[in-house]
């Protein structure tokens, strides 16, 4: 074991609910990659709240499998299929994709569609780093500057070029999203939380139009990438291709910064926080949107909308999580206060519309 292994990510046992048959999946997998040779052990990484990944160790080969959660999924959520081709097409022009193995639609194996990709061995930065990385100042803002140019090094990616043109709709992206978010937190809608009626008017009465269209990842935070285990200011690894489309890249960011808690946010925020953006050396949200746009040429005249979509969105996909356990389709206890969660973006959304 050398010693940057103490670093990489640990996965746990499988939870009981989402156990899956060994034996069967072990077999088809021989048929996709005959070199595979043993019985595979099987473990679970806890980070994902959405599809669920495993890790399967082979004696000479570790491989990531990803499938849909159990329970109740939204319409058009969860699609393994579209998230393999997606990752297999960007792969040529973002290297930082992992590499896709095989794609797996026999209902008769799992129960679901599911795929196989290779695993990008790395650091994955969770609320914490690892006890024993220790960056100072001056590395933690290298690893923050990186993560931001990552993010727009897939910005600026031709997505014609790359036959990449039908990954989504294009024009009009601001609007769809608005209208689509607002219609999914209606159907997870549970007693205990907020109707958003007024934060939803006044993101349709705010909406500008699309800046650009480009490649967006939709779901970029830094617990969804991979570092370098012997230089953890590179990023190796981009992973959750599950949301990318093509849209508007500061819709993107207002996504990304949404989970960007900071030093100075308050504690219930700093009890949320899902990465270790409280750092010293971390940017603060608003030096982020100016890094940003100041590179990729766009203004930051109207980012109060940006900032609130963002948390409204992080909203909705928090009450869907939240709807499943309150519906008893998981029993994962992690998901118990998310309905908590809600109220407290509501709250922010509120703040940051009064300015």
């Amino acid at each position: 074991m050398s010693s940057s292994d103490g670093l990489l990510d640990q996965p746990r046992d499988v939870r009981d609910e989402e156990r899956f048959n060994v034996e069967a999946v072990s077999s088809w997998l021989k048929k996709e990659i005959p070199s595979l040779q043993g019985t595979p052990t099987i473990k679970q990484f806890s980070g994902g709240a959405s599809n669920l990944t495993y890790l399967i160790s082979y004696p000479d080969r570790d491989l990531i499998l990803r499938r849909p959660p159990i329970g109740q999924k939204a319409k058009g959520a969860h699609d393994m299929v579209r998230e393999y081709r997606v990752q297999q097409s960007l792969k040529s022009v973002y290297p930082a994709v992992p590499a896709m193995l095989a794609l797996c639609e026999d209902q008769s194996i799992m129960g679901c569609d599911f795929y196989v990709m290779e695993r990008i061995k790395g650091i994955i930065p969770r609320a914490n780093l690892p006890k024993n990385l220790s960056l100072d100042e001056t590395q933690t803002r290298q690893l923050c500057l990186s993560v931001i140019d990552k993010l727009i090094e897939l910005h600026q990616v031709d997505y014609q070029a790359a036959g990449l043109d039908q990954l989504g709709k294009g024009g009009g992206y601001v609007k769809r999203q608005i209208d689509g978010w607002s219609g999914r937190y209606e159907k997870a809608k549970t007693w205990n939380v907020p109707s958003w009626k007024k934060v939803r008017q006044w993101l349709n009465d705010n909406m500008p139009d699309d800046v650009a269209t480009v490649i967006i990842h939709n779901d970029y935070r830094m617990d969804n990438l991979v570092l370098d285990a012997t230089d953890p200011q590179k990023i190796i690894g981009v992973l959750d291709w599950e949301m990318a489309t093509l849209g508007d890249p500061l819709m993107d960011l207002g996504n990304t910064l949404a989970y960007w808690i900071q030093a100075d946010d308050d504690k219930i925020g700093q009890m949320l926080r899902r990465q270790p953006t409280h750092l010293k050396g971390m940017l603060s949200r608003q030096e982020i949107v100016d890094y940003y746009c100041e590179k990729m040429n766009l203004s930051t005249d109207n980012w109060t909308f940006y900032e609130v979509y963002g948390q409204f969105r992080l909203a909705v996909i928090v009450q869907q999580i939240y709807y499943r356990y309150h519906h008893k389709q998981t029993r994962n206890p992690a998901f118990r206060n998310f309905w908590l969660f809600n109220h407290y973006l509501h709250w922010r959304c509120k703040r940051a519309i009064k300015g």
